[in-house]
């Protein structure tokens, strides 16, 4: 049985979108070659012109293509992109594709799936006499369409959230989560061992006559190459574990944005790109990154999202932080201080202390012990909403652990806030929506705020000392 290969599936996709982008053959490969995909530095027009042409990447199956009788199986396989966007390919062939440029950017191609039958939905798009662009999806085979602005108008709700976590954590953070999420050391080791399993049977070929010492030595280079870019991989993986960049600085990050947006929104408008902001490109760029597929439902006669589903390497590094609390989520709170709040999972209190440390660097961060009421879930907080703006609640305890079925009637939780008529910071504008305080060693938390005058660390500072960082 045909299955997608893991490994290789999103670089199959990859060729279609751009080939459909109005990319050539030749750009293509040279791309490749250029960014050395799958370790391999001798991508040429005809493999990628082998892959467009492909139709096992629909769901079809071709038996004995090079007999002069070939057998035709269609819907055998799991597809790996639309069938619409497989024939627009073909279609696209007999045009000049050195010269053929794509003007529509689809942001949802690729994603979306019939409701119906369940196959990849392709795209198309009207122009009215006013110059506006509508764009649809559609099923040719069950005549359902959906428009782009009803899935766009559901996401709204939380892209926003995606979008901030592509800043704080891709843009700042990258260094150590990505080579974790994208190159699995288990699964490396194993390409390694395949690889090595592949160079024997060759030389054993080679030893039977098989091949020619020329195609030999050549096939050879381009084991050895991939093996050596590998081996990198698994190292840079290894190190990034040692990068100066934590768990706790994202948490840091997000706080002092937080507060940043509540002290100072119109720059913090100028500082920070949204989705409204976004071009068609960046939006689709964006949804390709973060989002597997999206499913859709009919209800009343029209067509709803269901649910969208996002990459593993985006929920499984989230899921992960979320668990050890140091990236938090919106919970409605009931009590006197009604509304949704940001909420984090426990924390060791000498990881709070050192947070709250390195926030009053900036912000005059209080901090307050709220009860919650178990039975009644209801908080209890002596705080004036309209003086207090809450920065994060979190449990004093691992209320998960030692109180799991929720029998204790109350639950103490720290709560982080700053006061609404408190302007002053402890650092220039500038500095608070370009920097990140540094750990405070010499000072111990007080839950009483005090002056601390420690030098800040930019993120470019990071990265340009990163070996002097990951020595130490």
């Amino acid at each position: 049985m045909l299955v997608p290969n893991p490994l290789t599936k999103d670089i199959v996709v990859r060729i279609f979108e751009l080939y459909h982008s109005g990319m050539s053959y030749q750009k293509i490969s040279n791309l490749f070659n250029k960014e050395k995909v799958l370790g391999k530095e001798n991508w040429c027009d005809s493999t990628i012109t082998t892959i467009l042409q492909n139709e096992v990447y629909k769901g079809d199956f071709v038996h004995g293509k090079r007999t002069k009788n070939p057998i035709y199986y269609k819907d055998v396989v799991e597809p790996i992109v639309s069938r619409e966007l497989w024939e627009e390919c073909q279609v696209q062939k007999k045009k000049n594709s050195r010269s053929y440029i794509r003007n529509l950017t689809y942001l949802f191609l690729q994603k979306l799936k019939c409701p119906h039958c369940n196959r990849i939905m392709g795209g198309k798009a009207t122009k009215k006499k006013n110059g506006n662009v509508y764009y649809y999806y559609y099923c040719t085979d069950c005549k359902c369409n959906i428009k782009e602005e009803t899935i766009e108008n559901y996401i709204k709700n939380f892209i926003d959230d995606i979008v901030e976590y592509d800043s704080v954590v891709n843009q700042f953070f990258l260094p150590m989560i990505k080579q974790k999420v994208e190159n699995p050391v288990e699964q490396l080791e194993k390409e390694i061992k395949e690889l090595k399993v592949k160079d024997e049977r060759l030389k054993q070929a080679y030893l039977e006559g098989v091949f020619l010492l020329e195609d030999y030595k050549k096939e050879k280079k381009n084991i050895d190459k991939t093996i050596e870019n590998l081996e990198n991989k698994i190292v840079d993986t290894e190190v990034s574990d040692e990068l100066r960049f934590t768990s706790e600085d994202i948490l840091l990050k997000r706080d002092i944005d937080f507060i940043n947006k509540i002290k100072c929104p119109d720059k913090y408008q100028d500082f920070n790109k949204f989705w409204k902001n976004y071009t068609r490109e960046e939006k689709a760029n964006l949804i390709m990154r973060y989002v597997d597929e999206i499913e859709l439902s009919k209800e009343k006669n029209k067509y709803e999202v269901k649910y969208v589903k996002f990459r593993e390497s985006v929920c499984k590094p989230m899921t992960e932080l979320e668990n050890q609390g140091y990236l938090d989520k919106k919970v409605q709170m009931f009590g006197n201080f009604a509304g949704y709040m940001r909420f984090s999972e426990y924390l060791p209190i000498e990881k709070v202390g050192e947070h709250i440390m390195r926030l009053r660097q900036f912000y005059d961060v209080r901090f307050y012990e709220a009860e919650y009421y178990v039975q009644d879930q209801v908080f209890k907080f002596e705080l004036d909403e309209n003086k207090a703006d809450i920065v994060r609640v979190f449990p004093m305890k691992d209320y998960k652990k030692i109180d799991s079925q929720n029998k204790k009637d109350i639950h103490n939780y720290g709560v982080l806030y700053v006061n609404k008529n408190n302007e002053l910071y402890k650092a220039s504008e500038d500095v608070v929506f370009k920097y990140i305080p540094d750990i405070c060693d010499s000072v111990t938390f007080s839950k009483e705020p005090i002056t601390i005058d420690v030098k800040p660390i930019t993120y470019e500072e990071l990265y340009d000392n990163e070996e002097t960082i990951v020595e130490a």
